[in-house]
């Protein structure tokens, strides 16, 4: 069953592929990006799949050795290879059983990620320019890239709010497990008693609506220009290069004041226009995959309280899959690959626990 189901994934898999290349596909820029999209999912599966198919036919060999033949080294050699072969099955097969399973769509899109100061006051601020300096290490360590689009700072450092664009590879697919509340306790530096205060910061990770995601209608978009605040110069303070669109049927406002080009603002704010109206209806999608899987509470709910940062104790859990780590240090220079590879296998033992019911 299993095989005659690849089987006609390795069929769709050519026809893509010769697809891709046919000079009337390309010329199409919307069909190219949806097929080459196909033949990168596609891809992991099938080469799985001829792995697997390999591994069964050297298994049906050495067994044919072990009736037939009479020689005792070679049957000793067929012994030792079907067991090597023999335990490359169950391994290969729950790869498979994962290809198998729908992705979600928006996994390989880049990503807008929002860091919110929340509950506590300056100390919540300068938590949320912590949490902003551990991404972007992590960005970084990834090969990522990332722009700064909005920013509001905080009265004694750090932010109040900061939005930012990341683009790479899969970077949605990684990101979106950081969504969620974020907790800080630790003494501030404002705290004379040395008292442990508990502190939030707000994160929001939402895929990137591309243009063939979404049209927006500029017809419902009202323009403001106004002079932007922050470093850069006279120029930046002087000039109104600074954009923020008011989309009127939904309310929602965007603003852009990172670039000195009133242009430059204009398309970067447009972008995360479009990509707030498309999460509008990405949510419910969330909503209902959040009713499902705890691991993914944190896209679901954006008010879920998903990790805290215990800086006394140096201690660092994600409460969704109760996982605890002692090396806070390395984990607010952006070390945080630990956390997301585990959420990633529990949500897959989730869906393949769903796929079975």
């Amino acid at each position: 069953m299993i095989l005659e189901k690849l089987g006609s994934i390795k069929i769709r898999f050519e026809e893509v592929s010769q697809k891709i290349t046919d000079p009337e596909v390309i010329a199409d820029m919307k069909v190219y990006v949806k097929l080459n999209k196909e033949y990168r999912d596609l891809e992991p599966l099938v080469h799985t799949y001829e792995d697997y198919k390999n591994v069964l036919s050297n298994i049906t060999h050495a067994r044919e050795i072990l009736s037939n033949e009479k020689d005792e080294e070679m049957r000793e050699m067929a012994k030792l290879e079907l067991d090597e072969l023999t335990a490359k099955i169950v391994p290969l097969e729950e790869d498979i059983k994962l290809l198998l399973l729908p992705v979600d769509p928006e996994d390989d899109k880049n990503a807008i990620m929002e860091i919110r100061a929340g509950t506590g006051g300056d100390e919540a601020s300068i938590f949320a320019g912590d949490l902003y300096r551990m991404y972007t290490k992590y960005i970084e360590s990834k090969g990522w890239k990332y722009e700064v689009t909005s920013i509001s700072d905080g009265t004694a450092g750090g932010f109040k709010e900061i939005v930012m664009k990341v683009s790479g590879d899969k970077v949605y697919g990684i990101l979106k497990y950081e969504s969620g509340v974020h907790r800080v306790q630790r003494v501030p530096k404002t705290e004379t008693q040395g008292r442990i205060h508990t502190s939030a910061a707000t994160i929001a990770v939402l895929p990137e609506a591309d243009e063939f995601d979404i049209e927006l209608n500029m017809n419902d978009v009202r323009k403001d220009t106004f002079c932007s605040s922050g470093p850069g110069g006279q120029s930046v303070n002087t000039t109104y290069s600074a954009i923020r669109l008011t989309h009127i049927p939904s309310g929602i406002v965007v603003q852009c004041q990172d670039e000195k080009s009133q242009i430059k603002n204009l398309e970067k704010a447009t972008g995360e226009l479009r990509t707030r109206l498309y999460n509008l209806e990405y949510q419910k999608y969330i909503d209902n995959i959040a009713s499902k899987r705890k691991t993914m509470v944190s896209t679901g709910d954006r008010s879920a309280k998903i990790r805290t940062y215990n800086y006394p104790q140096g201690r660092v859990t994600d409460h969704r899959i109760n996982h605890t780590v002692y090396n806070l240090p390395s984990i607010m220079d952006g070390d945080i690959q630990e956390f997301i590879d585990k959420l990633q296998m529990a949500e897959n033992a989730e869906r393949l626990n769903e796929s079975m019911q």
